[in-house]
């Protein structure tokens, strides 16, 4: 079973990924409890969550066709508007492989913070946008290919070993 990041890419801008992993560490500290989402995209639905490039909403590339909360996280689906400079560029870029992260703007609405830790939890976000970026904070949260999952393993597998590294380091600092 092959893994091809990015391959997803559809002549006509379509592709899937996951924006959002539960219960991982992302590289700023926080992790997104299952269920964080359900409340806003029971509100907001996919259509008016912003599909954005880097964040920036002077830069929307397109529609989120499908934003759904699985086991595993945040899993979305979206299609590129060809019409859009931007956009195009990214459709190259992605089949090529140089850009497959994707991440979160959102509101925290509840959460709770780790004392032994410092790990900020997520219970209950709003949220706004998700963003095609070129680092993603949570490493795994990437466009990928639905035939494989070996490329989530890695990037989980190096989400933990980061903040393993980060907390061993703080508790003999």
């Amino acid at each position: 079973m092959g893994v091809h990041i990015a391959q997803d890419v559809t002549p006509d801008g379509t592709f899937s990924g996951y924006a959002s992993l539960f219960e991982v560490p992302d590289l700023g500290g926080d992790i997104i409890q299952r269920g964080a989402f359900a409340a806003s995209l029971g509100r907001r639905g996919a259509g008016r969550v912003r599909m954005l490039w880097q964040h920036d909403a002077a830069q929307p590339l397109g529609q989120w066709l499908d934003i759904r909360e699985d086991a595993r996280g945040l899993r979305v689906r979206g299609k590129l508007n060809l019409a859009v400079q931007r956009a195009r560029e990214l459709q190259a870029l992605m089949a090529q492989k140089a850009v497959d992260g994707l991440s979160i703007g959102f509101h925290a609405v509840r959460a709770s913070r780790d004392g032994r830790n410092g790990l900020r939890r997520l219970l209950h976000v709003d949220l706004w946008e998700i963003s095609l970026v070129t680092f993603p904070m949570q490493p795994a949260a990437r466009v990928m290919d639905t035939r494989g999952d070996r490329a989530l393993e890695q990037g989980l597998l190096a989400s933990i070993r980061r903040m393993s590294g980060a907390l061993q380091g703080a508790a003999s600092g």
